[in-house]
C-alpha cells in the first residue's frame, strides 16, 4: 500500500514543490488588507525532526530540501529562495534539524488578522500537532481540530472576509481520498466559489492518481474558474530487479500540485522555479516538470 504519512517523508521532493506553491500564494494573498483565513484539511504535526525515527528512517529530506541549502548549491530563484528562507527560519546555524509543515509555514506568514484552521484526525499527529502549535503561543489566531478535514471545512466556508486558501494533501493511503477531494472541491466551490483551492496528490502507478488532475480541470473549467497545474518528476517509475532478484520500488517518483483561482503571480513564478527543481532535485535522466493553465 501507498503510504505517506507526512513525518515519514518530511523535506522531500514532493514537500518542496508543494511548499514551494503555498509560500507564494500566501506571499500574494496577504498584500491585501483584508483577513484570510487559511484551511488546512490534513495537518499533519505541524513540524518534523530531521534527525529523528520517522524522516531518518526514509532519509528522504536528502534528495529533498537538504539539496537546497547544500552549500555548493547555485543562486535560487526567488520563490526556491523564499522556501529555503522559510526553512531555514526554524533552524539555528547551518545544519537544518527541523522541517516545517504546511501549518507552521502558513502561521509563519500570516497577519495578526488572519485565521488558520488546523484538521488531523490520525491521533499521534494531533497529539504532536497540538502540542507544537501550543508553543506558538498564537492565541485565537490558530484553530486545531481533531476532525476530518474533508468534511471540516464545510462550516468555515466561506469566511467572514469572504477570503479563503484551502490546501489539501492527503496522505492518499486509500483510493476513496482521490473521490473525496473531488467531492470536496465541487462542494467548497459551492459555498464560496472565489476561494483559492489548492491540492497536492502524488502522482504514481494508479489510475485514480492519474485521473484526479483531468477531473480537477474539469471542474475548474465548468465552473468558469482559472486553474494551474504544476507537477515535479524527479525520477522514472519503474519497479526495478537487482542481482538477486529482489524487486525494487522506486518510492515516489512524481507529484504534482492543482490550483483553482491560483494567483495570477505563480505560474511566472513557477515557470522560474520549476527547472531550477528538476536541475536540482533530479535522481536519474527522467526528471522533468509540467506547468499549464487555464480559465
Amino acid at each position: 500500500m501507498f503510504s505517506y504519512r507526512h513525518a515519514f517523508h518530511a523535506g522531500n521532493h514532493a514537500d518542496v514543490l508543494k511548499h514551494t506553491v503555498l509560500i507564494a500564494t500566501l506571499q500574494y494573498l496577504t498584500e491585501k488588507d483584508a483577513a484570510l483565513t487559511v484551511l488546512d484539511t490534513h495537518a499533519g504535526a505541524g513540524l518534523y525532526r530531521l534527525d529523528g525515527d520517522y524522516a531518518s528512517t526514509s532519509a528522504e529530506a536528502s534528495d529533498g530540501i537538504l539539496r537546497l541549502v547544500a552549500p555548493e548549491v547555485p543562486p535560487l530563484t526567488p520563490a526556491l529562495a523564499a522556501y529555503v528562507d522559510m526553512v531555514r527560519a526554524f533552524n539555528q546555524g547551518s545544519k537544518t534539524r527541523v522541517y516545517p509543515g504546511s501549518p507552521f509555514i502558513s502561521q509563519r506568514l500570516l497577519r495578526g488578522h488572519d485565521k488558520l484552521k488546523l484538521f488531523e484526525l490520525h491521533p499521534t499527529d494531533m497529539r504532536a500537532l497540538a502540542g507544537n502549535v501550543a508553543q506558538l503561543e498564537a492565541g485565537r489566531q490558530v484553530a486545531v481540530l481533531h476532525e476530518d478535514g474533508f468534511e471540516g471545512i464545510k462550516k468555515f466556508l466561506p469566511p467572514p472576509a469572504r477570503r479563503a486558501l484551502v490546501l489539501c494533501d492527503p496522505s492518499y493511503e486509500i483510493k476513496s481520498d482521490y473521490g473525496k477531494v473531488l467531492d470536496m472541491v465541487t462542494d467548497s466551490l459551492k459555498r464560496f466559489a472565489t476561494g483559492t483551492y489548492a491540492v497536492w496528490y502524488p502522482i504514481i502507478p494508479r489510475p485514480e492518481a492519474h485521473d484526479l488532475p483531468r477531473r480537477l480541470k474539469t471542474l475548474a473549467t465548468k465552473a468558469g474558474k482559472s486553474w494551474l497545474h504544476a507537477t515535479l518528476t524527479v525520477k522514472s517509475s519503474k519497479v526495478t530487479e537487482n542481482a538477486a532478484g529482489e524487486t525494487k520500488r522506486p518510492g515516489l517518483p512524481a507529484s504534482g500540485m492543482f490550483l483553482i483561482n491560483p494567483p495570477f503571480t505563480l505560474k511566472p513564478a513557477l515557470k522560474e522555479a520549476l527547472p531550477q527543481m528538476v536541475e536540482l532535485l533530479a535522481q536519474d535522466k527522467h526528471a522533468t516538470y509540467t506547468l499549464e493553465s487555464g480559465s
